[in-house]
């Protein structure tokens, strides 16, 4: 959903008695890098659950009190527990678990931010998560510290924004063909055809395939898939949406074709998913 607000503002969508929840957009230094920065705390007792479908951010995640329950593909297991983490790249629905005490603050970077920020393969977390430590060492940990320890969100996000931005100072710049073919599937609407892309880069597909899962962790394929589908969803929420005409529009062979893609990247139909 489309955050509206100004930036360095903080949206309240808080529910008094259940959560609180605040969103900025970053300073726009960021910009490319980073869509946005949360702050969640669970405020009463209870099991929350929440279905993430597939989608082209990628989190980090640093927690202050109890962990999140969190199923690839699939229902948490009680081995599937996860505090302060990041998250790659998954084509398919994400399911959350919760249980009334929560604490966190998330920020939610692009697929080539992260490249940047992480200083790492992105297909290292393509399809998992991996903890605080393990992506961001000694650094990550003291920032927790640090988070954990501020007074409000407010102060949390700009400590955030700073130490991403402290982090990106040095980091390696996006090269430039794969920064031009993100951008020709984004803009397409994930219709551009990857055998035109790789011909314009002079490249095969093999190489556009491999250069694309290292700097954000899936294939262009999948990304186009990702894309078109959200693209879909959005247009399905529309009051005079139909279905075959959104099809036609956003790419897909056929209808059947276009609820096959539902299943696999949502975990349900489209027509379940466009009455939320």
């Amino acid at each position: 959903m489309p955050i509206e607000m100004q930036r360095r503002k903080e949206q309240d969508r808080s529910i008094a008695g259940r959560f609180e929840m605040r969103r900025r957009l970053p300073d726009p230094v960021l910009d490319g890098i980073v869509t946005d920065i949360c702050g969640y705390r669970e405020t009463a007792p209870g099991h929350v659950r929440n279905v993430e479908y597939a989608s082209l951010t990628v989190p980090l995640v640093i927690s202050f009190a109890e962990p999140f329950a969190i199923g690839l593909g699939k229902a948490p297991g009680d081995n599937d527990r996860f505090a302060s983490f990041a998250a790659g790249l998954f084509a398919g629905p994400v399911m959350i678990e919760s249980f009334g005490t929560a604490c966190c603050v998330q920020v939610n970077f692009t697929p080539l931010g992260a490249r940047r920020f992480f200083r790492l393969p992105m297909s290292e977390l393509t399809d998992s998560m991996a903890v605080l430590d393990d992506v961001l060492g000694a650094e990550g940990l003291a920032l927790r510290e640090r988070l954990g320890n501020a007074p409000d969100w407010a102060s949390r996000f700009d400590l955030a924004e700073a130490f991403v931005a402290a982090r990106l100072a040095n980091a390696a710049e996006t090269p430039l063909e794969i920064a031009w073919a993100y951008d020709r599937i984004i803009t397409s609407g994930g219709r551009a055809r990857i055998s035109s892309i790789a011909e314009k880069l002079g490249w095969s597909r093999k190489h556009l395939a491999g250069s694309f899962s290292n700097a954000i962790g899936i294939g262009p394929k999948t990304l186009s898939r990702i894309v078109r589908f959200n693209r879909a969803l959005g247009l399905s929420r529309q009051q005079t949406a139909d279905w075959a005409d959104i099809a036609a529009d956003c790419g897909y062979a056929d209808q059947a074709h276009l609820v096959r893609e539902f299943r696999d990247l949502a975990g349900e139909t489209p027509t379940a998913l466009s009455v939320r």
